[in-house]
């Protein structure tokens, strides 16, 4: 890290890397990061690698404008109240020129209710929630990764493919797992009339109890189940589902399960056959994807996660940004990122400018177990663009600001 400065913790903690040097009379762009480090340390460690990645790429390239990147980082221990808290510091102590990051949805929603009251630029980088762009967008909020209306479109197309007519449905009890329900319930009732959803369970994050979870969805006969949970609970449910059988002869979708951060903890027990969104890393043929698996490969020495492309893409998402707009004024950042186009491992992105989301798409397929742990087959990209929602939910449910 020889080009910026870092510093992560719940306070102040500084990581070990050098001040960044800064040429006489070029002060860099401060960016303050928040994300949850210490609650999925998997997934947001390998942001960190991501975006500290692209900052040097970024800074040996010359920078934005003539100056340097730094990012000045914290934990937010997965709590809103941190972030916001941290929000305010990085903004009135380290004078930071715009905040970005941030995991859980909660989270995304409630920095970018702080950033609109500082007036500050806030650069979401992963949080799902449609939220944040649509009913409570703000004109100081930009998302780079796709929402969960992205997600759950660009996977229903395979779900209405199915024969299955009844339906399950299983996602964590906060913002993002209900929206994912209600949208895949609204999107595939629309291209499947003849569907019924005849169970729904809603345990809360990070806590649910498998036996009871399998138990009441197996009862209910569905002939498949839409799934929304992740990490721990995903590892616990497919556990106690495989044991009781509860995946045999039925379909199941799956928002995120792809991604290894969320695969690789199943091992042998990955199920056969499930529908999901990911990252097939490993078989990445692109010029694009290749080049970013390499070089973070050889960095880092291992494979790059979705984390890894979320910190990655984001870094470069905000210097396209700030050279399109030619100013790190927030007031001109604010309508400056509309339009921007950036480089992700994934192609092409931009920020569309009715609603500031960006177009960042997932990889469609299924999964299956191959020498011991989970891989993707049969996959696709879906680009974000083709999954926007449309512009007349946009006018109807975001406000005007």
């Amino acid at each position: 890290m020889l080009t910026r400065r870092v510093l992560l913790g719940t306070a102040a903690a500084s990581l070990a890397a050098p001040a960044i040097v800064h040429a006489q009379g070029t002060p860099p762009i401060r960016i303050g990061e928040i994300n949850s480090y210490t609650i999925n340390p998997v997934h947001t460690v390998a942001v960190r690698n991501g975006w500290m990645m692209a900052v040097d790429e970024v800074n040996a390239a010359g920078g934005v404008l003539g100056r340097k990147l730094e990012v000045i980082s914290r934990d937010d221990g997965g709590q809103p109240q941190n972030a916001t808290r941290f929000a305010a510091e990085l903004v009135s102590d380290q004078k930071v020129d715009l905040i970005a990051g941030a995991y859980l949805s909660n989270i995304g929603l409630a920095l970018a209710d702080y950033a609109k009251q500082a007036n500050i630029l806030y650069a979401a980088g992963e949080p799902l929630t449609d939220a944040l762009t649509l009913d409570k967008g703000t004109a100081t909020c930009y998302r780079m990764w796709t929402s969960t209306y992205m997600q759950v479109a660009a996977i229903v197309d395979t779900a209405a493919s199915l024969k299955a007519k009844s339906w399950a449905t299983l996602a964590p009890n906060y913002e993002f797992g209900q929206s994912s329900v209600r949208l895949f319930k609204q999107l595939l009732s629309a291209k499947r009339p003849d569907v019924t959803f005849v169970e729904e369970q809603w345990p809360a994050l990070g806590r649910l109890v498998a036996g009871a979870t399998v138990q009441a969805l197996g009862d209910a006969k569905p002939d498949a189940i839409f799934n929304a949970t992740f990490g721990s609970d995903l590892v616990s449910f497919i556990r106690e589902g495989n044991t009781r059988g509860l995946f045999d002869g039925r379909d199941v979708v799956s928002l995120l399960t792809g991604e290894p951060e969320y695969m690789d903890p199943l091992g042998d027990e990955t199920p056969d056959g499930w529908y999901v969104t990911g990252y097939p890393v490993a078989q990445i043929t692109d010029p694009a994807g290749v080049k970013f698996r390499n070089d973070y490969q050889g960095r880092f020495k291992l494979l790059p996660n979705m984390g890894s492309v979320m910190g990655y893409a984001l870094i470069n998402a905000i210097a396209a940004g700030i050279a399109k707009t030619g100013s790190t004024e927030t007031a001109k950042m604010l309508t400056g990122f509309g339009g921007a186009a950036f480089d992700t491992p994934f192609g092409k992105s931009y920020f569309r400018a009715i609603d500031h989301q960006g177009t960042l798409g997932t990889y469609v397929g299924r999964i299956k177990l191959q020498d011991g742990k989970g891989v993707m087959t049969d996959w696709h990209y879906v680009d974000g663009a083709t999954v926007l929602p449309p512009a007349e939910m946009v006018s109807k449910l975001r406000p005007q600001t």
